[in-house]
């Protein structure tokens, strides 16, 4: 067994004695309430395993008599019952390191050019293509927030809302600087180039978790701009909201209605905020925890593009594909399953060192 019976036992007995004190604060009640479930869940499956492991040693030592009419009888009993504990021993290690609290939400995504000037533009647009497809296959539903476009077509910046289920599990590893090696478009010398994009995945935040005080904003209406078509606009409908005590700047000109603009541009705001009280909160861990998954942060490199040798290196697991190529149509599967298994091990390693 992975993990002491008795000492998760000690543990839940603990939370039983201070969830029956009256005067317990509300806050408290819920962290509680919600770490007694998982021990429950654990302890169960915990001992449904030392079950299973105790019926297989006894199936394996009727075996050994000498009823040979017996032992088979066992040997087919022994199959079976080795079956529900890989089932059973699946489920806890699912239950050591469950979802984490926002891995069911859905995501705003926001793609920046780096360096690199219009090759850094032209690669931000690459990656929202290869992130719209990945959403497609998964059934999700991709739709667009906020753009600015370079003269070639490009993408200074766009922000993306990608709805679905347990989105954020799958994406929220992929913030950070994502650097492409390939020659540009306008490279006349066939010399690779280096340019860069970022990506920041931020989950969708619910209103009681971000509280957003209308005197800390400051709210302004323009002219809406771009390369034409809907992105021009002969009213001042465009809106850019700046939250005074964190200085995040959000705009929003997509829309031709101004209450549209502002709705959108309340809820990226939101989720950025969100995003940048995980990111404190990621910092504030033990430095062991920091080693274990990575912040995430944007100044990390996760992963480099190699054009000319149709390669991908994911270097948070250093994972390294020579299928550029496919990966950059959406599928993603064998990379996004990767972080998450490293993810599911460290928080998993995490857990059990408290119970040690």
């Amino acid at each position: 067994m992975l993990i002491q019976l008795d000492v998760l036992q000690k543990r839940h007995d603990e939370l039983l004695t201070l969830l029956a004190d009256p005067k317990i604060e509300r806050s408290n009640r819920q962290s509680h309430q919600k770490e007694l479930k998982h021990l429950t869940q654990l302890l169960e499956k915990g001992k449904a395993c030392e079950s299973l492991e105790k019926e297989i040693a006894h199936a394996k030592q009727m075996m050994q008599g000498p009823d040979q009419e017996m032992a088979e009888l066992f040997e087919l009993e022994l199959d079976d019952l080795q079956a529900q504990l890989v089932a059973a021993q699946k489920e806890l290690d699912f239950l050591l390191a469950p979802p984490s609290e926002h891995d069911d939400r859905s995501v705003y995504l926001e793609i920046r050019a780096g360096t690199g000037g219009q090759e850094a533009a032209l690669f931000a647009g690459d990656l929202l293509k290869m992130y719209t497809n990945y959403a497609l296959s998964k059934g999700w539903k991709l739709s667009i927030e906020s753009e600015s476009f370079t003269d070639l077509g490009g993408y200074k910046e766009v922000i993306a809302f990608i709805k679905g289920h347990d989105v954020y599990a799958h994406l929220k590893r992929e913030s950070g600087v994502h650097r492409v090696q390939r020659v540009p478009a306008t490279e006349t010398q066939g010399r690779v180039h280096t340019s860069t994009a970022t990506v920041a995945v931020m989950p969708e935040a619910k209103d009681v978790e971000v509280s957003i005080n209308p005197s800390d904003l400051r709210i302004d209406v323009f002219r809406a701009s771009g390369a034409g078509g809907q992105h021009v606009n002969t009213t001042d409908s465009a809106v850019r909201i700046t939250h005074i005590p964190t200085g995040v700047v959000v705009s929003c000109q997509d829309e031709r209605s101004q209450h549209k603009n502002k709705a959108k541009a309340m809820k990226v705001l939101g989720a950025r905020i969100l995003a940048a009280q995980e990111e404190k909160r990621m910092q504030e861990m033990s430095a062991q925890r920091k080693g274990l998954i990575g912040t995430g942060g944007r100044a990390e490199k996760v992963r480099t593009y190699n054009y000319p040798q149709n390669r991908v290196t994911d270097h948070q697991v250093e994972l390294t594909l020579k299928k550029l190529d496919q990966v950059m149509l959406g599928a993603m599967d064998e990379i996004v399953d990767a972080l998450r298994d490293q993810e599911h091990e460290a928080r998993k390693k995490e857990f059990l060192s408290r119970f040690s």
